[in-house]
């Protein structure tokens, strides 16, 4: 039997729910750091001309997380769920998977609908969990 990476798991079930939701433009599970942990469309395959890179996405969903942290620390409102902020173009959801890493999704909002988006966005961050370390 081959030797399947932990990252080939992770951009495997990336590549599986952009393709459960067509309204998807790049997942990318983050480190709170910042940095890319895996990626769907994989970073080699961006391209250069692409306004949102991988690592681009990665670095402002670290941001968010960093910020909304601290607005529920500061409002004494619990843990994190879920972060998202719409535009007129799209939205950039993010869903916590641990203490030490989040999946985040650049939806296309106006061919998505919404509800079930979010529900297998949660549904996969969850199943993350067992394969990454806080």
């Amino acid at each position: 039997m081959a030797n399947v990476y932990r990252i080939e798991i992770l951009e495997e079930r990336l590549r599986r729910l952009t393709e459960v939701l067509p309204s998807l433009w790049e997942t990318v599970i983050v480190s709170v750091d910042g940095f890319v942990v895996a990626a769907y469309p994989p970073p080699i395959s961006e391209d250069i001309f692409k306004e949102a890179s991988t690592s681009q996405v990665a670095a402002i969903a670290a941001s968010l997380i960093a910020l909304g942290d601290q607005a529920l620390n500061r409002l004494d409102q619990g843990e994190m769920r879920r972060l998202m902020i719409e535009g007129d173009e799209g939205a950039i959801v993010i869903y916590p998977i641990n203490r030490s890493a989040a999946l985040a999704v650049l939806v296309d909002n106006k061919s998505a609908k919404m509800g079930l988006t979010l529900h297998e966005i949660a549904r996969t961050a969850t199943s993350f969990a067992a394969l990454l370390p806080e």
